[in-house]
């Protein structure tokens, strides 16, 4: 049995555990392992109790040779995306974070209606004399303050709560915790090089955080 769950995708096992009721955090070696103790205890020496008519049975069979709709092949539905294991503290500060943003006001950089190259450069802080914005007009937008600044305890999360570590080759998928941790693939790793980060990825039980769907 072991040696089919080493054939079978991280994604598989995991879906395999979520059927089970049981934990999907981890690496694919404990994946397996915690199929293989849930197997074992269902193979555990219990009382196998019979049918108590074999014309129930004969029934259920007839009823499915019957139905001619009836699909074997089950299809494949969403995999949910893998979840940080986070304490309850970080848990509000995320939820804190989320809150501050809804009312943190969008920052651009003086007169960025006025040109479209300035609409797509993000905040410039203003310095000249005259600047309505520097002098806080109301009607020239917000400025850059401390005071903006989101909960530290979440500083520098990813929005799913996972710490950001960016990957260039398979070495460094190793020094990944799976549990608090997803890699960012770097944009200049070539596509076969990220093909076969992917697959370790999903060996390991690591979350990409910029996946590509044709990899």
């Amino acid at each position: 049995m072991a040696e089919d769950y080493e054939n079978m995708t991280v994604a598989d096992l995991k879906e395999l555990l979520r059927e089970q009721g049981l934990p999907v955090s981890g690496k694919k070696a404990e994946l397996i392992e915690r199929l293989a103790g849930a197997v074992e205890e269902e193979d555990s020496p219990v009382e196998e109790v019979e049918a108590s008519s074999d014309d129930a049975e004969d029934d259920e069979e007839d009823f499915f040779e019957d139905d001619d709709d009836w699909d074997d092949e089950e299809d494949e539905g969403h995999v949910a995306k893998q979840k940080p294991v986070l304490d309850e503290a970080t848990q509000e500060a995320l939820a804190l974070r989320a809150a501050q943003k809804k009312k943190t006001p969008s920052f651009r950089r003086t007169e960025w209606f006025r040109y479209k190259r300035l609409s797509r450069s993000g905040w410039r802080a203003p310095h000249g004399m005259d600047n309505k914005q520097r002098r806080n007009y109301k009607y020239r937008g917000s400025l850059v303050r401390v005071g903006h600044g989101k909960v530290a305890a979440a500083r520098g999360l990813h929005p799913s709560g996972f710490q950001e570590v960016m990957v260039h080759n398979l070495n460094d998928l190793e020094t990944i915790d799976p549990e608090t941790q997803a890699a960012r693939v770097g944009k200049t790793v070539g596509g076969r090089k990220r093909e076969n980060i992917h697959a370790r990825a999903d060996e390991l039980g690591i979350r990409i955080l910029n996946r590509r769907r044709n990899v």
